[in-house]
């Protein structure tokens, strides 16, 4: 058996899946995460008090939980059980439902550490 399953790893995207909206609300925690982390780096330079630089990094880990669920919610729905119904997203279109679940398998086992 592969370590990772079928194209788990693979970056091309022929078609979208996320519809705008979901693209955008994506994009808005994405870009609301990276403004935190350039916050901490600050805070870093500026020789702030260290466990205020620590409440920044839970509040930073925080939002990546939410955006991973987020993207997990989203997968799941459009993907694994929209299989077939031309929701799923060009890289899931060749893969089988059992294959899906494996990749979801081995993402919620990272997403999870």
């Amino acid at each position: 058996m592969d370590l990772y399953p079928y194209r788990v790893l693979s970056l091309e995207a022929k078609e979208k899946s996320m519809d705008d909206g979901q693209r955008q609300k994506i994009k808005s925690r994405v870009n609301r995460i990276a403004g935190q982390v350039g916050g901490i780096q600050r805070m870093v330079e500026e020789d702030r008090y260290c466990v205020d630089i620590l409440t920044q990094i839970a509040a930073v880990r925080s939002a990546l939980d939410t955006l991973g669920v987020e993207l997990l919610a989203g997968h799941l729905e459009s993907c694994v059980l929209g299989h077939g119904t031309e929701s799923e997203h060009a890289c899931a279109k060749p893969m089988t439902q059992e294959e899906l679940l494996a990749e979801v398998r081995v993402s919620l086992s990272r997403f999870l550490k």
